[in-house]
């Protein structure tokens, strides 16, 4: 027989990205093979590539925002047949039976917490194999570009407002596509008049420019955020936007700066509350598919061939990606 290959961009050792050739292997018992079609760039990728996070063992694939077809499935997989969409997000598996999972909260699973490209390999390849734990099943009505930065950006936001206790009455431009068909009065906040024409046509109600207002002050004027989804990557407009809450208004701190400023008065004095929120299980994800189809939610995205990987994650990683940065395997 012979002996088939296929592409993967590895990180052989922290800061950089390279292209191999390996050898497609069978999948093992509880995972499935993935042919790859589409794979989001995230920001949260770089702890991959630049070694962030503790115990990553090298060479590792980065990629959580993937989509293809199952190829094949391990012994003992019993919900997933080849030729199905599935789509692997940022939660890889959970082992089920420690006392976080059996609580239900999965996301804290104390044996057995895997986190896709991280723990194994992920999507920057034209194959991955993955726990069928993960799996979400990805609607026939979403493009692999368009739905793979809603395996992580998109459930992020999504999952972030349905769990957030307000009710009706980048990721930026997701969570602002999804607050206002959840019917929320949503209030877009970035940097630059020039953003508020998208913003609104995304869905916003009012729209915040932090270059040239106070976002604290002009969401006090307006009676106060119920909910702020904090997106951006930067403590420093995270702590900016605190003084925006409402009586009993929580920021749900989504992005992971290096540090964040908070005020115990602006807590006090209105029982106000930060939280951070994890991305979700394989279920999350596709009911935040489910409801992106329904609801017309869809991701702006700039898409690069696999074999310009390292292009795409440094555009990505320069901030200058307007909105997603996703790779396709053609």
């Amino acid at each position: 027989m012979t002996t088939q290959t296929y592409r993967a961009f590895q990180v052989s050792q922290p800061g950089k990205l390279e292209l191999v050739q390996r050898t497609i292997t069978a999948p093992p018992p509880g995972k499935v093979r993935i042919r790859v079609e589409a794979c989001g760039v995230c920001h949260s990728d770089s702890v991959t590539v630049q070694n962030l996070f503790p115990g990553i063992t090298y060479p590792r694939v980065p990629g959580h925002e993937v989509v293809g077809r199952v190829d094949a499935v391990g012994d003992g997989v019993l919900a997933w047949k080849p030729g199905q969409r599935v789509g692997v997000g940022w939660h890889g598996g959970h082992c089920g039976y420690c006392d976080s999972c059996r609580r239900g909260d999965f996301f804290a699973c104390e044996i057995a917490h895997e986190i896709t490209g991280i723990s194994f390999d992920g999507g920057y390849a034209d194959y991955m194999i993955a726990p069928a734990i993960a799996l979400a099943l990805v609607p026939e009505d979403l493009s692999a570009v368009e739905a793979a930065p809603l395996m992580c950006a998109g459930i992020t936001t999504f999952n972030a407002l349905r769990n957030s206790g307000a009710r009706p009455g980048g990721l930026g431009h997701l969570g602002t596509q999804y607050a206002a068909k959840m019917g929320f009065k949503t209030v877009a906040i970035a940097r630059g008049a020039d953003k508020e024409p998208l913003a609104k046509q995304l869905g916003a109600w009012r729209y915040i420019d932090s270059q040239s207002q106070d976002p604290a002050a002009e969401l006090a004027k307006l009676g106060g955020a119920k909910v702020i989804l904090a997106t951006v990557t930067n403590g420093d407009a995270m702590s900016a936007v605190q003084g925006g809450l409402g009586v009993k208004g929580t920021l749900m701190v989504l992005g992971a700066p290096q540090s964040l400023t908070v005020s115990p008065l602006v807590l006090i004095s209105g029982s106000r509350s930060i939280k951070g929120w994890y991305s979700g299980t394989a279920m999350d994800s596709q009911e935040t598919l489910g409801f992106s189809v329904l609801s017309g939610v869809r991701s702006m995205n700039e898409v690069f061939p696999l074999e310009r990987a390292p292009e795409a994650y440094e555009r990505m990683m320069s901030g200058k990606a307007r909105f997603r940065v996703v790779l396709t395997t053609g």
